[in-house]
């Protein structure tokens, strides 16, 4: 949302608007500015979900999987969970030769990986990294 939007959205001044959102990336209340891209426009035509099960998870060996993957342009998001599976990435790949290649570089040559298992997005319905707040 623009400066201006924003500042009639809340019944402000524009300089005003601009000075708080300076203040809130100073104090790390904003993460990052980003811009949105679609994968099809910058070659990566295919989105995976992986769910990946680590073998064991001792603090060093789940910091190492989190450095590692943090690394990969490949890896979108990254997920720690709960349940059945310790992590959730999206993945994006130019085709399945490509994510071949990745899967066995990043998760069959890992010996901490015990298994993962990969879903292949058929179509985006919805992307968003939006947080949602009230006025």
């Amino acid at each position: 949302m623009s400066a201006d939007k924003l500042a009639d959205r809340i019944g402000a001044s524009r300089s005003s608007v601009q000075r708080r959102l300076k203040r809130l990336n100073e104090t790390g209340v904003i993460e990052r500015e980003v811009v949105q891209l679609r994968p099809d426009y910058v070659d990566a035509r295919m989105t995976f979900v992986v769910e990946v099960e680590l073998e064991r998870e001792r603090v060093d060996l789940l910091d190492e999987f989190k450095r590692s993957v943090m690394a990969l342009e490949e890896v979108q998001q990254c997920y720690y969970i709960t349940g059945h599976a310790d992590f959730i990435l999206i993945v994006l790949a130019r085709d399945m030769k490509d994510y071949d290649r990745f899967s066995r570089q990043v998760f069959v040559e890992n010996p901490n990986i015990r298994r993962f298992a990969t879903s292949v997005v058929v179509d985006r319905v919805k992307v968003s990294l939006r947080v949602p707040f009230d006025d």
